[in-house]
C-alpha cells in the first residue's frame, strides 16, 4: 500500500509540476509591471557566447520567475509565512509592524554620472536651475531595517549627489522638510512614495525658493478618493496585512484652475490629458489620478496670467507635488527623461523656461541613463 501510495504520489507530483510549466509557458507575458514599478524580464536569445559563459542560465532563470503561473498568490503565501517565521523579508521588501519598506539599498552608488548630465544641462540653459532629491520612505524610516541592511543612508547618498552639482544649480533640501514631519503620514504604507501630505510640506520651502509664497494648509479642500490603495511594495511582497493607503487630492477653491492639460503619446501625437482624473482610480494603479498615467512630456495651461512658465523634469514623485505647482504658473511643461525617445531639445526649447525644477527620488537618480537625452 505504501508503494502504490509513493507511486501516485510521484504522478501527481509530475502532472502538477508539468501543468504550472505548461501554464507558465503558454500564458500571455507582459514586458513591464506598472505595480512593481519596472521591467520584466524578457526571454534571452541563445547564443554560443551566452551558452558557453552561462548567462542564458541566470537570464532564463529571471524570466521563470517573473512570469511564473500565479505568480502574485505564490509570493503572498510566502509573504504570510515569512512573516510568521519572523524572517520578514520577501522579494527585498522588509514587513514592519505598521508599514512595508524596500530593504534593498546599493552598498555604495555612483552618482557622479547624473551629476554631470545635469550640470551639462545647466551649462546650456540661460535660465535657474533648481533641484529636489527626494528621499523614499526607507530613507526616512531607515532605522526600521534590521542593522545589517542599513548599508548606505539615503541622506548620505544625496549630500555625494549635491557634492557633485555645480554651484550655480540651487538645491532644495527635501530630506530634513521629511525628516522633521516624519510622526505624520508623510509615505505611504506600502509604497516608496511619499503621499501629497509629504508632498505639501516640501512644496511650502521650495516655492519659496522659487520666488512664491506658499498657499496655507488651510486653505485647500481635501479629497480624500481613495482609502484602498496599494502601492509597489505591497504588490513587490504581496503582503496584504498591512493597511491600504489613502490618496488625497488637494484643490483651493478659490485659486487658479487647469485650462488645459496636453501629452505626448508613444507615436508622437499630442492628446488631451486630465488631472486629478478619478476614472482611473481602482485601475491597478491609482497613483495614476495625479497625472493620467505616465507621458515623456505634459503640457499644462493655467487660467494665471503672469506669464510664469516652469519646465519640470522628474519621475512619479513629482505626480502628487504638480498639484501645488498649478497655483503659480501660468505654463508648466513636465518631462519624463526615461520615457524620451529623442533628446529633449528636439521636442522643448528649454530658454523658453525661466526656471527649471528638476525633482527626482534618489533612487532614480542613482540611474544615470534616465538623463542621457537631456543634452
Amino acid at each position: 500500500m505504501s508503494r502504490l501510495s509513493s507511486k501516485l504520489t510521484a504522478v501527481l507530483m509530475i502532472v502538477f509540476i508539468s501543468s504550472v510549466f505548461l501554464w507558465t509557458l503558454f500564458s500571455e507575458k507582459e514586458g513591464h509591471s506598472s505595480k512593481e514599478e519596472r521591467d520584466l524580464a524578457s526571454l534571452p536569445e541563445m547564443s554560443f557566447h551566452s551558452l558557453y559563459d552561462g548567462s542564458v542560465t541566470e537570464e532564463l532563470s529571471a524570466y521563470m520567475a517573473d512570469h511564473f503561473a500565479a505568480r502574485d498568490t505564490w509570493i503572498s503565501m510566502n509573504a504570510k509565512l515569512s512573516a510568521e517565521l519572523s524572517e520578514s523579508i520577501v522579494n527585498g521588501v522588509y514587513i514592519g509592524n505598521d508599514m512595508l519598506l524596500d530593504s534593498e539599498s546599493p552598498e555604495l552608488s555612483d552618482l557622479s554620472g547624473t551629476a554631470y548630465e545635469i550640470n551639462r544641462f545647466a551649462q546650456n540653459y540661460s535660465g535657474a536651475v533648481y533641484i529636489a532629491a527626494v528621499p523614499t520612505s526607507a530613507g526616512i524610516y531607515g532605522e526600521m531595517l534590521p542593522k545589517y541592511m542599513q548599508t548606505d543612508p539615503e541622506n548620505r547618498r544625496i549630500n555625494r549627489f549635491s557634492d557633485h552639482l555645480s554651484g550655480s544649480i540651487r538645491r532644495i533640501d527635501a530630506y530634513n522638510i521629511l525628516r522633521s514631519q516624519k510622526e505624520n503620514y508623510i509615505y505611504y504604507r506600502s509604497d516608496k512614495k511619499w503621499t501629497s501630505y509629504g508632498a505639501y510640506y516640501v512644496y511650502r520651502t521650495a516655492i519659496q525658493k522659487l520666488g512664491f509664497n506658499p498657499i496655507s494648509y488651510d486653505k485647500y479642500t481635501i479629497d480624500h478618493v481613495s482609502s484602498d490603495y496599494r502601492g509597489g511594495l505591497y504588490y513587490r511582497s504581496q503582503y496584504d496585512r498591512i493597511k491600504p493607503d489613502i490618496i488625497d487630492l488637494y484643490r483651493y477653491p478659490s485659486g487658479v484652475s487647469v485650462v488645459s492639460c496636453v501629452s505626448l503619446d508613444s507615436s508622437g501625437r499630442w492628446k488631451n490629458k486630465k488631472i486629478g482624473d478619478r476614472s482611473l482610480l481602482g485601475t491597478g494603479d491609482s497613483y495614476k489620478v495625479f497625472m493620467g498615467g505616465s507621458s515623456p512630456v505634459t503640457v499644462i495651461n493655467t487660467s494665471l496670467n503672469n506669464d510664469k512658465k516652469l519646465l519640470l523634469i522628474k519621475d512619479s514623485f513629482a505626480d502628487c507635488f504638480i498639484q501645488f505647482l498649478i497655483q503659480h504658473y501660468s505654463e508648466i511643461t513636465v518631462v519624463d527623461p526615461g520615457l524620451l525617445d529623442s533628446s529633449l531639445s528636439s521636442l522643448v526649447d528649454i530658454n523658453s523656461y525661466e526656471q527649471t525644477l528638476f525633482l527626482f527620488s534618489i533612487e532614480s537618480l542613482e540611474n544615470s541613463r534616465l538623463f542621457s537625452k537631456l543634452n
